[in-house]
């Protein structure tokens, strides 16, 4: 065999074997008579071997010809499929995306993100990875995560960050206590009653600590949770108060907890989607970042 024979030449053998006419599958495809006879021409020889005959009123396979179609069937059919799978890569519309998100925010607003995405994307596969905002931005380095919702990064201008909400700091206290009314709170109150601390390294505890500086506030912290279960039983039981963001806040059982406004100061974080500067988000992880961007920013 001199060379091998080209895929447009294998579709056009293809096309003329099902039409068992020149003249038509020249008419559908777009391609004079003369040119379609000159690929099948060069295609046999090519192959060595005649594939059709033919006469002034019928075009038939040979049985080199009979043999050789089932296998252009299969070769056309699977590259046609291959590339329709990557055509919905590159649109976003399949593929498997990794999401990093803080714990209240994985339990909070990214639920309903992923279905609503569901319904649009079905093909795309997504991954969450609940983690503290820290450990969030040392997997996009290692590239273990494709993105994160999260609190901006700490003067670092190797993650782009797209602010979506401010999510203000609330009191929790046990429901039925004397400290469940309807008033605003001052963060004096933790130095009244003992202040349940979540984890040093949470983003939840550096905004505590420094909302209590600017108060001039200085209370023994107790217990430093990492989950809010863990949180939320400590006040049940009548061991303390605590603050929390208003997205974590909600999540807690409302018949055990209340929530008041804290003031004095006025304490938030943001919350965004960050991804690495500098390199393409995969079409399918863009696409699940424009969607949740569009989804929690403006109900938020």
């Amino acid at each position: 065999m001199a060379r091998k024979p080209s895929l447009r030449s294998l579709r056009m053998f293809m096309n003329v074997a099902h039409n068992r006419s020149f003249s038509e599958t020249g008419r559908t495809a777009h391609v004079s008579q003369p040119a379609l006879s000159r690929t099948i021409r060069l295609l046999e020889e090519d192959l060595g071997v005649r594939l059709f005959d033919r006469n002034s009123r019928n075009v038939s396979l040979t049985s080199a010809g009979e043999a050789l179609l089932p296998i252009v069937e299969r070769l056309t059919a699977d590259f046609d499929h291959a590339f329709s799978e990557l055509a919905m890569s590159f649109a976003g519309e399949r593929g498997r995306v990794v999401v990093g998100a803080l714990p209240s925010v994985a339990a909070g607003i990214l639920p309903a993100a992923i279905a609503t995405f569901r319904k649009v994307s079905p093909n795309v596969e997504i991954i969450i990875r609940d983690q503290l905002s820290g450990t969030l931005y040392q997997a996009m380095h290692e590239r273990q995560i494709d993105l994160a919702v999260t609190t901006p990064p700490e003067g670092d201008d190797d993650f782009v960050f797209e602010a979506l909400f401010e999510d203000p700091l609330v009191l929790v206290v046990r429901k039925g206590s004397p400290l469940d009314d309807e008033s605003i709170a001052d963060w004096s109150i933790f130095a009244q009653h003992p202040f349940i601390a979540m984890a040093p390294r949470s983003s939840v505890r550096q905004l505590t600590d420094s909302a209590m500086l600017r108060a001039g506030v200085a209370p023994q912290p107790l217990f430093d949770c990492a989950q809010l279960t863990t949180v939320r039983a400590l006040i049940e039981a009548g061991l303390g108060i605590t603050a929390l963001p208003q997205s974590a806040a909600t999540m807690l059982e409302p018949s055990k907890v209340s929530l008041r406004q804290l003031t004095n100061p006025m304490s938030a974080r943001t919350i965004g989607i960050a991804y690495p500067a500098g390199r393409t988000l995969p079409p399918a992880a863009a696409a699940f970042a424009r969607h949740f961007l569009e989804e929690a920013g403006p109900a938020r």
